[in-house]
């Protein structure tokens, strides 16, 4: 490929989600840019204002990933030190790719990866529906090129993780690049009108059953209501109880915190705070609240996302001191997904991880895949440990006991040092 490159100053102010910091009049965009024989040009941008219209366009396809879209990248900025590098890619004047990444340091290695990435259940990237005419191959030749010649100055690696092959029926567009296979998989659950017709994919008898029991159960503390977070203020106080509820269950279960860390609980107060449709919210909070006089408080709380007709669970909590033993977490899911059926989901997603709850609920298992390309020497060993911990990371979750024992041992590491977590509980 023929370069052009445009100088770069390192020491250029941190640029916020919606702008650069300012610092006398250092330029705002000034990064590498690269064209190839296809006229895909691109660049590299430390501010998201000066991407959000094309931005906004391209998160509109069903097939991105609401973890790139422009809120949940921009909320996470806001609250975490990471340097924003923004990948754009054009023909002519058409952006037809946004890779949103971030300048993190593990150890001896600089790592671009993908914002927000610990805590994103499945990335793509996002792209022009067309690929503006170019082949996959073609878009993936010109992207890997561009991305080894202008960010090797400021990173040593680019990690695109958590990423499906396929994905909403179609091929990814950088499918034909190097895969690596995650540790993880997701898991999904198609979604039909009549929900009827969505639960006889799993049982549909069993599953009544147990929610008339879940029911009956729940009566005896007084019945319950299902709530679903309407204000920002009604929002973060369901967020709150979530918090305090994840706590005492890692607590309990010898397991490390990842909501630990201020920076995280700030970056999700700040997303579910994010303005938007129902069918288009970063973060929106559903609980159960039971209605006795004696104690009417959140039994059961989900932070569930969407994009369209995509639904994502990004987490849950019960509160195991009362009324655990009428199943609070499966009786919400089976509220949410009800609710969901009728309101325009085809998809909802349980997000990575291996758990018997998703296997119970879903029919569809995604593999996800790693995108692992080095830029220098200290890059080329990152990426071989990066291989490395994948593979050792798989044989771990295949051994349930092992698996334990390391997330013991993680758990005494924190209480010893509070380390920021650096992972979801997926992984």
């Amino acid at each position: 490929m023929n370069a052009q490159i445009t100088a770069l100053s390192l020491d250029a102010p941190r640029a916020g989600p919606h702008g650069p910091a300012k610092r006398g009049s250092a330029p705002a965009d000034l990064m590498p840019t690269v064209a190839g024989p296809t006229d895909l040009v691109l660049s590299v941008h430390v501010s998201m204002s000066a991407l959000e219209k094309d931005w906004r366009l391209l998160e509109a396809s069903n097939a991105a990933s609401m973890h790139q879209s422009f809120d949940w990248c921009a909320s996470w900025l806001s609250t975490h030190v990471e340097r924003p590098l923004l990948v754009r890619g054009r023909l002519g004047d058409r952006t037809i790719v946004i890779l949103p990444l971030e300048l993190v340091r593990n150890g001896l290695f600089r790592t671009a990866r993908f914002i927000a990435s610990p805590h994103n259940n499945i990335n793509t990237g996002l792209f022009a529906d067309d690929l503006g005419g170019l082949s996959r191959e073609q878009l993936a030749a010109g992207v890997l090129a561009g991305l080894t010649v202008k960010l090797a100055h400021v990173a040593d690696i680019v990690t695109l993780d958590k990423m499906p092959r396929e994905w909403r029926g179609a091929v990814h567009p950088l499918a034909s690049l190097p895969l690596i296979r995650h540790q993880n998989a997701s898991y999904q659950l198609p979604l039909f009108p009549d929900f009827s017709t969505t639960l006889a994919q799993i049982n549909a008898k069993r599953r009544r059953k147990k929610f008339r029991l879940s029911e009956r159960r729940m009566e005896t503390y007084g019945g319950y209501d299902y709530i679903v977070g309407e204000s920002p203020e009604e929002q973060r106080a369901i967020l709150d109880v979530f918090l305090i509820q994840k706590a005492v269950r890692f607590e309990a279960l010898g397991l490390p915190n990842v909501f630990r860390d201020p920076a995280t609980q700030a970056f999700l107060r700040a997303v579910v705070s994010c303005p938007g449709a129902a069918e288009n919210h970063p973060l929106t909070l559903h609980a159960l609240r039971l209605r006795g006089e004696a104690d009417s408080r959140i039994v059961a709380v989900a932070g569930v996302s969407r994009k369209g007709d995509h639904m994502i669970c990004q987490f849950g909590s019960i509160d195991e001191t009362l009324a655990a033993d009428a199943s609070p977490g499966e009786l919400l899911f089976h509220r949410i997904i009800e609710r969901a059926c009728g309101d325009g989901v085809s998809l909802f997603d349980f997000g990575i991880g291996d758990q018997l709850y998703k296997r119970s609920w879903c029919t569809i298992e995604t593999p996800l895949y790693d995108i692992v390309v080095p830029l220098t020497l200290r890059g080329r060993i990152a990426a071989g440990v990066h291989r490395v911990l994948v593979r050792i990371k798989r044989a771990i979750k295949s051994n349930r006991q092992v698996y334990g024992l390391v997330q013991r041992l993680r758990q005494k590491h924190q209480g010893k040092a509070a380390p920021e977590p650096t992972a979801t509980d997926a992984d």
